[in-house]
């Protein structure tokens, strides 16, 4: 089983993946294909890695919005059809960047593992 320290890596990965597009090209999401499921495909992964984060690891880091995330990893995965390309971009330009920010700073403060 994955660790939570492992589970934050993967969400450090997946937001450096979304990060190899510029914001030009993030704007574009909703006139390039391409873009689109790139992003989306990240920010399903960015989901999948918190809902696997033990729920004690989530208690003690209540800055970050956990549940936020799983709920439009939910969207994102079972109501795909439904999904708002604005609020996705929302998500890229505002949300992202306070989420990398803010899963740095814990893993920083997280001991290596061996």
């Amino acid at each position: 089983m994955r660790s939570d320290r492992e589970r934050l890596l993967d969400i450090q990965d997946a937001i450096e993946q979304i990060e190899k597009y510029d914001k030009a090209a993030q704007q574009r999401i909703e006139q390039d294909e391409l873009i689109q499921v790139w992003m989306l495909h990240y920010l399903r992964i960015i989901g999948e890695a918190v809902r696997a984060l033990s729920n004690e690891f989530r208690a003690q880091h209540p800055q970050v919005p956990w549940g936020d995330i799983v709920g439009m990893r939910h969207v994102l995965v079972h109501n795909y059809f439904e999904i708002d390309v604005d609020v996705v971009k929302g998500v890229l330009e505002k949300d992202l960047p306070d989420l990398k920010q803010k899963v740095t700073a814990i893993l920083d403060e997280m001991p290596e593992e061996e």
